[in-house]
């Protein structure tokens, strides 16, 4: 796998994590919405944190589109579950959120399974032979 790919998975992962801390931060500045005023989330677009979570959350939707575009979802989907250890990390340093034991350990399964995942090619294709690289080849190991 290329650094370009590496890149754009590191964007996946830190622009939906920080998206999230953003929309945490400036929904709890704005309070608690019921079901039946679901219309006062329109309002909190006018919320600088809301705002710039969504920025992070388009940043983290062209870049998870950019990386389904040469990679399976059973690829990318787990390799981008590391975001689960940065938003924990940023909860607890940033929004001094209890991290308890338990979710520590959820959090190491996930990133634990990740390690199978990466092991395997990226694209899985019916045109020939998938390196690790995600490089689809032919029968004859040109790059197809």
């Amino acid at each position: 796998m290329t650094a370009r790919r590496y890149l754009v998975l590191l964007a996946i992962i830190f622009s939906a994590a920080i998206g999230d801390i953003l929309l945490s931060v400036g929904m709890k500045q704005i309070g608690a919405i019921s079901p039946a005023r679901w219309l006062d989330l329109l309002f909190a677009i006018r919320n600088p944190f809301v705002v710039l979570g969504i920025l992070c959350l388009l940043i983290f939707f062209g870049s998870y589109l950019t990386a389904l575009s040469w990679a399976d979802l059973t690829f990318v989907l787990p390799a981008t579950a590391l975001g689960y250890v940065v938003v924990a990390l940023l909860s607890k340093f940033f929004l001094h959120e209890n991290v308890t034991t338990s979710r520590w350990l959820g959090i190491a399964l996930i990133s634990a399974g990740v390690g199978f995942v990466a092991n395997g090619p990226a694209l899985t294709g019916n045109r020939g032979q998938v390196t690790g690289d995600g490089e689809d080849k032919d029968t004859q190991g040109r790059t197809a």
